[in-house]
Formats: structure tokens, sequence, C-alpha cells
């Protein structure tokens, strides 16, 4: 479990919610009440489906009061997820530990008010802490002012690359498999071409013979396309069970990767279903 020691106005920087109980009070900031918020995980862990408001734990050697527990977040790529957190007054956290300590790896959080940009609070605060740490105009910063959503922009960049990268493998991958389909149905029209010749030759039209052949292209797609997602499906699972992160595939997904399918199908199976339904039949029937 982490422990987070705050201050007062912690809940105006982070973003969470309340599932049973309430946040820390003010008054209770203020003072340094023996009291404390915990995550889902903590709540679950500890006291097993039982209601933990109003229970004790053990912080070191002291005992604090549970009176809220956060709602489930779930693991984040980025962490900083509430489910393991136990939120304290950080009033109450100096009768315990040394603040000065920087292996509590102590920070402190801002958030631009409304209309404010991030750029303009950068700014600000550089101003602020320059200030504070007294360093003349051509000083370098001794300090770093970090946003939490820089780590979430290069993880946006890394997977733009992935999602180039899985469209180029993938355009290549598509580009085979048609080629492979167009030769099986090449294959399957030259070695049905007798059966081909007698459906003509009991009426069959040459549209019966372009859309059976067009089905059958479609469907050894579509099969290849559902057998692809099925691997996907396991790999994203096996995956999310080594890692402990949740990896889903979406439904948007699922859809363009089937109408992807069913487009190479169409388009593999085109040119042998037209070559099939020509056919003369009395050719047909003598080979």
């Amino acid at each position: 479990a982490e422990i987070v020691m705050t201050g007062k106005e912690y809940e105006k920087v982070r973003t969470f919610e309340i599932s049973d109980g309430r946040y820390l009070s003010d008054n209770e900031q203020t003072s340094g009440r023996n009291v404390c918020v915990i995550g889902s995980n903590i709540a679950e862990n500890l006291f097993y489906g039982e209601d933990p408001i109003g229970k004790q734990v053990m912080v070191g050697n002291q005992k604090l009061s549970v009176i809220g527990v956060f709602a489930k977040e779930g693991s984040s790529i980025v962490g900083n997820s509430t489910d393991d957190q136990l939120v304290c007054p950080v009033n109450f956290a100096r009768n315990i530990v040394d603040m000065r300590n920087e292996r509590l790896n102590p920070n402190i959080l801002v958030k631009a008010k409304e209309g404010i940009s991030n750029d303009e609070l950068k700014g600000e605060l550089t101003g602020v802490m320059r200030s504070v740490r007294r360093l003349h105009p051509r000083e370098e910063d001794s300090f770093a002012l970090n946003e939490t959503n820089l780590l979430t922009q290069g993880f946006d960049g890394l997977f733009v690359i992935i999602a180039l990268a899985g469209w180029i493998i993938g355009g290549f991958s598509i580009l085979v498999g048609g080629f492979g389909i167009a030769n099986i149905m090449f294959v399957s029209v030259k070695e049905r071409t007798p059966q081909i010749g007698i459906q003509k030759a009991l009426g069959a039209r040459n549209s019966f013979i372009l859309i059976e052949f067009l089905s059958e292209s479609i469907l050894l797609s579509l099969s290849g396309g559902l057998l692809g997602l099925l691997i996907i499906f396991a790999g994203a699972w096996a995956t999310s069970q080594v890692i402990d992160f949740d990896i889903a595939l979406r439904w948007n997904n699922v859809a363009l990767g089937l109408g992807i399918s069913f487009v190479i199908g169409l388009l593999s199976g085109l040119f042998p279903s037209m070559m099939a339904a020509r056919l003369d039949p009395v050719e047909a029937m003598r080979k």
C-alpha cells in the first residue's frame, strides 16, 4: 500500500470519487486528526467485504480511523491509482515521520484555474520557485516542474508509432492474404470447371455462378479474420494476466477488422468469380 500524506485542497488538484463514507474535512486536515481514506484494494484485503467505515488501521505504531473508501479506479499504465493508497492528513503524519526526509518523495501538486493554460502556470511557478531559491537571473533552475500529462503524451506518441507500424505490417499481410485467396479461388474454378459447365447447362445463370464463388471467397476471408481476432483476444488476455494491466479490444476495431476481411474477400474473389461466370458450358464440360 502507498501512504499519501496530504494537506488541504488535495481533492481540488487530484480527481477521484468516494464510494463509501466521505473525504477528509478541512478541520481534520488542519488539526491532524488520526483519520484516513483508503483505496478499494486495501478495503477488500483488510476487511473482506465488511463495511470499513469506523474501523481502524495501523500506520507505523499509530491507529487511524477509516472515514472513507475511494471508488475503484483500476490499474493505470502511468500509475497513481487510488486503489492501493491510504490518504491521511499531513499534520497527523508529522507526528510519526520526518517530513524533511527526501525518501518520503515529497512533492507539491498544482492545478491551473479555469482559463489558465499550463504554459502560463509553469511560467508563474518558475518565477515563484526561483524567488524562493533566491536564484540570480543567470543561474539555472535548481528545481523541476513535472506535468502529469508528459508521460501520457510520451505513450501517445509511442502508440502512434506502433499503430503506424501495425498498419504497414498489416498492409503487407493483407496484400499477401489477398493474393493467397485469389490463388485459391483460381484453383477452385479450374478444378470445378466441369461442375460449372453442368450447372450452366441445367439453367444456372451467370449471376448465380458469380455470387456462388464470391460468397466462398468472402467466407474464406472472414474465417481468416475471425481466427486472427480470436488470437488477438487470447494474446490480450494472456498479456493482461502477466503484466497486471487490462488490455481491451474495442468493438469498433473488431468491426473494422471484419470489414477489411469482407472487402479483401470481395476484391480477391471478384476476378476468379467473373471468369467462372463467363465460362462456356459446352467447353467447360469437356474439361
